[in-house]
């Protein structure tokens, strides 16, 4: 596993390296790919603004996400509890994943304006069916042998469901999860492109239209190492409820 992880911080220190000598004599014009020390200095100089919209971006993504949780899990045991309410909105959930995030963007920024709203919303849209679906079919896997003792001891359908069916649906909940965390805060920003008073999305639109492209791969460095944070603590909070693993 060491031996994995080397290679990969060698395989990020050859892609940097060359990304830089690419920069340097020219192949490619340096206010169109600026070189990775560029976009350091830029990521220091601007900072403090980075770091403001960072957290207006954080709070879209949280707020979003939140809901999602929320959403996923009562649709997730209503779907459970009652099969004719699963076949009737799950098919309507998969259609909805049809249509590019980047279409729904305008028309929730049409309808809601350019608060927090329609941000909030594209988070939720993007984060809530892959936890429905790690919910659903982790809800599937219990075992039918415990079932069908609860059953025939008289325990209800929640006993059931804290008892059997959280515990099986928590691995492929997490999972659903962590695809949800890596989505959550490209979400926001992407939202944040169309117009509002602040944002990683909004800096981005600002700095591109100034032809500052360091400044705009110093926010791409920004949003995936904040994605990669949030898998983190959904990995943390995994293996600490799930301590049978």
């Amino acid at each position: 596993m060491k031996k994995f992880k080397s290679w990969d911080k060698a395989l990020i220190a050859i892609i940097l390296v060359l990304w830089q000598v690419v920069g340097m004599i020219g192949v490619v014009p340096s206010f169109m790919l600026p070189t990775p020390i560029d976009v350091v200095k830029a990521l220091f100089v601007d900072w403090q603004l980075i770091g403001k919209n960072t957290l207006i971006s954080l709070y879209e993504a949280f707020l979003g996400m939140g809901f999602a949780l929320m959403g996923s899990f009562i649709a997730g045991v209503l779907m459970d509890r009652f099969p004719s309410f699963r076949k009737a909105v799950f098919p309507l959930c998969v259609v909805s994943q049809t249509i590019p995030t980047i279409a729904i963007a305008p028309l929730l920024v049409l309808w809601f304006g350019f608060g927090v709203t329609p941000k909030v919303l594209l988070v939720f849209l993007t984060c809530f069916f892959p936890l429905l679906v790690g919910l659903v079919s982790g809800f599937e896997s219990a075992d039918a042998g415990i079932l069908l003792l609860y059953r025939s001891m008289g325990a209800g359908y929640l006993r059931t469901l804290w008892d059997v069916k959280l515990p099986y649906a928590a691995e492929s909940f997490f999972a659903g999860l962590r695809i949800s965390a890596s989505y959550a805060v490209v979400g926001a920003v992407i939202a944040e492109w169309l117009g509002g008073e602040g944002g990683l999305g909004v800096y981005m639109t600002r700095v591109r239209k100034g032809f500052q492209f360091d400044r705009m791969f110093a926010v791409i460095i920004v949003i995936s190492l904040l994605s990669l944070v949030l898998v983190k603590i959904v990995d943390m909070i995994r293996d600490r409820v799930m301590r049978w693993r």
